[in-house]
Order: C-alpha cells, then structure tokens, then sequence
C-alpha cells in the first residue's frame, strides 16, 4: 500500500509547521482535506492498476495504461513510447488527441529524436514544452505552449518506454503529488505491458507448436495420466487409428475394446488394464512395432515411442505417443524385395 509520503515527499514535514502556523479547528480541517485528497489518489491509483491488469492483450493494456495516466496526472494529453532490445521506438500510443493529430506526430520527422531525448532525460517537468522543444533545434509547430511531464517506464531496473502527459486541468502546472503518482503508475503500468508481451510471445510459440504437430507426418497422442484421455491428437494420429472407429462409441468406449499385440508376443487389452493405469507406470519406450486390433477383426500396425512428462513431485502427469504407419514402411519393404529379386533374376538370365 502506498503511505502519505510516497504520494508527495514533503507532506509529512509540512505538518509541524501546519500545526504551529495554524489555529487547532483550521488545522484539522485543512488535514482532513488532505487525507482525503490521499485517499482519493490512492483510490484513483488503485483503480487504475486493476484497469491495466485486467488485460493480456498488449494493445489493450497499452491503450489502458496512457488513458490511466491522463486521468491520473489531470491532463488533457497522454502519450507512451515503449521501446524494442536495440532502443528503437516500438510503439507509439496516445490518449486525448484526435486520429489526425495522433497521425501528424507519427508522421513527425523530429518525433523519435525528441522521444530519444527524452528518454535519456528520465523524469521531467516544464512549463512551457513547446520552448524546451525549441531549444533543442526541433520544429515545435506540432508543440502547444503547455505545462508537461515525462516519467521513464522500468520493469525489473530496465527502462522499456516513456510515459508522457501534457496541459494540466485548469492551466495549472504539475506538481510533486503529480509526479510521484505518474511514476508509481509507470512502474506497474510497465509491469502490465511486460507481462501480456510475455503471454503474447507463450501464446505464439504455443501456436507455432500446435501448427508444426498438427501438420507433422508422424502422429503424435499426449495422453493424461490420470485419466487416460488424450489431451491432443494430430491429424496424422487421428488417420492411423481411424480405421479401428466403431461407430457410436465414444472415445473412453473405443479405448476398452482395443487390444494391443506387442512384437514380442504380448497382448494387453485395455479393458482388462485401463489406459490410466498403463499410462500411471509408463516407462520410455523407443521404436516397439505394435498392433491395435479391435473385436471385429480390424487391425493397424505401427511404429510407436512414448516419452512420459513427470510433475514437480516426480509423478507421470502425461504421456507423449508418436506413431508411424507401419503399412506403408511394409509396402516400401515389399517394393525394394520385388526389385532385388528381379534384379537377382536378370544377373542370373
């Protein structure tokens, strides 16, 4: 939580001097304004924190964030650069300006040196913006004279943008309270876009896994082992053991009535040993040629490899199965000795 004089430095040292200044009644009241203006930033902050939590997707958060600080700071205008790894602006969001305005700074060719400038500045406060623009030898036409203040956006002590607001409610200029509050906001507001870029990036990779498996010539099964159900099954997966498919039965149906032959002789009905419990006590299994046969005669051999995935605790949570369609490696087979043979012939002819 945050404590009175982390929302502006001197209010506690002003105290004695308010105490001594000021009558007891006019002393009370004027600290139960103050405390209730505490309370209401306090209020504002939190709101505002929650608001750019409740999103995973960075352009919302992003949007969240630059909206919350005007607010926040009671500014007309609000701006944030984030920054890439090699320090190039990385996105440009704006709050309170109009589509051709926001398009007109994009567009600005002195816009990523003033933002640079800025962020190599750290926390700034002015007056007048559009003079400080001018004496850096930037075109200010883009720039109203209006109050302004910049807070550097840091996660984890690595500054990843800059946060900006301008023209403060009533012509006022911004304070201490205004500057403590912005970069408490910062701070959390880059924590925010820190982490739905961090879940953006998951979920891609997810997708980019899924995509590759899905579309992968080896079948791939992960089953939980708790329960025996399978997790995901790819296409290649679901074409190999299609054939074997009663009509009508679900997949848990399906899995009782299916036997399976190993090379070695061994048969295991998955009736008589649920998959949870085979899969409970998997061990690693590489390249084991087996056949699944149903009742009514139907069988399909395959090549399969079984990797279990253990817990925090060292127990199996999943079983990842890939299969090949040994039907076709037999068809290969059946081709190379029909062409050995008629070669045998002709060298014998």
């Amino acid at each position: 939580m945050l404590n009175p004089s982390g929302l502006g430095s001197d209010w506690g040292r002003k105290q004695p001097q308010k105490l001594r200044e000021c009558g007891p009644m006019g002393t009370i009241d004027e600290l139960g304004r103050e405390i209730k203006a505490l309370k209401e930033r306090i209020s504002r902050l939190s709101g505002a924190v929650l608001r750019i939590s409740g999103s995973l997707d960075v352009a919302t958060v992003l949007q969240e964030a630059v909206d919350s600080a005007r607010v926040l700071s009671g500014a007309r205008y609000g701006m944030i650069t984030t920054i890439d790894e090699s320090g190039q602006v990385q996105d440009f969001v704006s709050s309170g300006f109009t589509p051709e305005e926001h398009g007109a700074f994009e567009a600005w060719p002195d816009g990523p040196k003033l933002f640079e400038h800025l962020r190599v500045q750290g926390s700034l406060r002015l007056r007048d913006f559009s003079s400080h623009v001018r004496s850096l030898g930037f075109s200010p036409h883009l720039i109203p004279n209006t109050t302004f203040m910049s807070t550097p956006m840091l996660h984890g002590g690595e500054q990843m943008g800059v946060s900006f607001v301008a023209e403060k409610e009533g012509g006022a200029e911004f304070g201490d309270q205004d500057e403590t509050l912005l970069k408490v906001f910062a701070s959390q507001a880059a924590s925010a876009i820190t982490n739905a870029r961090t879940y953006g990036a998951e979920q891609r990779a997810r997708a980019d896994l899924e995509a590759l498996i899905d579309t992968s010539p080896i079948g791939v099964v992960v089953f939980d082992a708790t329960t025996g159900r399978p997790q995901s099954v790819n296409r290649e997966a679901q074409r190999i053991v299609g054939g074997l498919h009663i009509p009508g039965n679900s997949i848990e149906q399906q899995l009782e009535v299916v036997t399976c032959r190993f090379r070695d002789g061994r048969e295991v009905s998955l009736e008589e040993y649920p998959l949870s419990y085979q899969l409970s006590t998997a061990q690693r299994v590489r390249a084991e040629e087996v056949v699944l046969s149903v009742p009514d005669g139907r069988s399909v051999a395959m090549l399969i490899n079984a990797t279990p995935i253990r817990g925090e605790k060292d127990e199996i949570v999943s079983v990842v199965v890939t299969m090949q369609d040994m039907e076709p490696l037999r068809e290969i087979e059946r081709m190379r000795a029909e062409f050995l043979g008629m070669v045998s012939h002709e060298l014998r002819t």
